[in-house]
């Protein structure tokens, strides 16, 4: 058996750092409780392009629920306007009137479906075309906002130092 002995002692002891707060913003906004119950990820050009959608605020409120239900592409939110009108104090006939309203502006599609033997039920919910208008207004809000931040960095800068358009 051999015995190596090693004469490298350690000169430097590192502190152990504690460990870093791995909760995550939204928890720490709004409460683990709060966030457990759920979320729902929707980009926030749709807030910025309301007006620009022609959505008014009852159309968007609508959307957000249709969102907070569609979480996989493949399958379409398909809720019951009954739930709907409840989570938004409204009847079902007003839900009703303001989602054919988006139908007629091509922002959503109804989708009748049916069951073998129960008939009709909810409405599948297609959003492809709020998604294609987003789209296609997402080059003029990149621009704008390209343009507001080369202002605020010419703004920020010394007058000698700007640079005039």
């Amino acid at each position: 058996m051999v015995k190596i002995v090693s004469s490298i002692e350690p000169t430097k002891v590192l502190p152990i750092k504690p460990k870093a707060d791995t909760r995550k913003a939204s928890e720490k906004k709004y409460g683990k409780p709060v966030m457990d119950l759920g979320f729902c990820i929707v980009p926030s050009l749709l807030m910025q392009a309301q007006a620009r959608l022609g959505i008014n605020p009852v159309q968007f409120n609508i959307i957000m629920h249709l969102a907070d239900i569609w979480w996989d592409v493949a399958q379409r939110p398909w809720p019951k306007k009954q739930l709907l009108a409840e989570r938004m104090g409204m009847s079902e006939r007003q839900v009703q009137r303001q989602i054919a309203e988006l139908e007629s502006a091509g922002l959503v599609q109804r989708i009748e479906r049916t069951r073998p033997g129960r008939g009709k039920t909810s409405n599948e919910y297609d959003l492809s075309g709020l998604v294609k208008r987003l789209k296609e207004l997402e080059p003029a809000f990149t621009e704008m906002k390209q343009e507001n931040q080369k202002r605020r960095k010419a703004v920020s800068l010394p007058k000698h130092r700007r640079v005039s358009a």
